[in-house]
């Protein structure tokens, strides 16, 4: 049995299908109550509030760790970790850059790692560029003001079927710690993300530059949030776009 926490999000609706076609029982932590589906059982709970874990974790043998937030994940995770001890593998999914840019929710993703190398359960880390769906949410709401502020920083955005076929692809297999960071197949200017977006929604803004202060500004234009040697996904910003507008 394999346990999905964030299992109705993003990146949970492609991984699901991908571990029933793999013949896995599948177990989705949920905090709220959800229809029926062939091969999925649901539990519902809150890795917050610590309700319904017990439960979710009786029989399990490996967790695919994929609820995350704004805030809170390390709390959560080592919530969930105190209680896995009979867990054989955790499959994490992290952020690129978690370790190098000091924003407080990377922060947070990079204590959530700590709690799981800590747990004394085996483990697989897997951390992930931006998916093209926060990229695209990302340039919509730019695209509403009249004039589009555009911060000064480059992304690699990775599709979530890409990274949804990766983290089935680890958890098949044995724990491998800290593996290879998993980004899109080409590196963008937010700039140039923007403009593709405006052209493929037929939209026409004027776009002003805005340099993102800080540390945390020094360190995306330094590049800190982009891997150089990472596996790469295969579907570009081009290709979701014409899929999703």
């Amino acid at each position: 049995m394999i346990l999905l926490t964030g299992g109705t999000g993003t990146l949970g609706r492609h991984v699901t299908p991908l571990l029933l076609d793999a013949g896995l029982k599948v177990r989705i932590l949920s905090r709220k109550p959800q229809p029926p589906a062939d091969g999925v059982e649901y539990v519902v709970g809150d890795l917050l509030a610590g309700t319904g874990i017990t439960e979710a974790l009786t029989g399990v043998t490996t967790i695919l760790h994929l609820a995350g937030g704004a805030k809170g994940d390390d709390i959560a995770t080592r919530t969930l970790m105190a209680a896995a001890g009979d867990v054989r593998h955790v499959v994490f999914i992290s952020v690129i850059g978690a370790d190098r840019v000091p924003l407080a929710w990377l922060r947070s993703q990079l204590a959530a790692e700590q709690a799981i190398r800590e747990s004394g359960v085996p483990w697989t880390i897997l951390r992930a560029a931006q998916f093209h769906d926060l990229v695209l949410k990302m340039t919509q709401g730019m695209a509403k003001l009249p004039v589009v502020p555009v911060p000064g920083m480059r992304l690699q955005p990775v599709d979530a079927r890409d990274v949804a076929a990766r983290l089935v692809e680890l958890a098949l297999g044995e724990p491998a710690g800290l593996v290879p960071e998993l980004a899109g197949p080409r590196e963008y200017e937010m700039r140039t993300l923007v403009t593709d977006y405006l052209r493929a929604a037929g939209k026409r803004r004027a776009k002003v530059p805005l340099r993102i202060p800080g540390k945390a500004g020094r360190a995306y234009r330094a590049g800190d949030n982009l891997t150089l040697d990472g596996d790469r996904g295969t579907r570009t910003w081009a290709d979701f776009l014409a899929e999703r507008l």
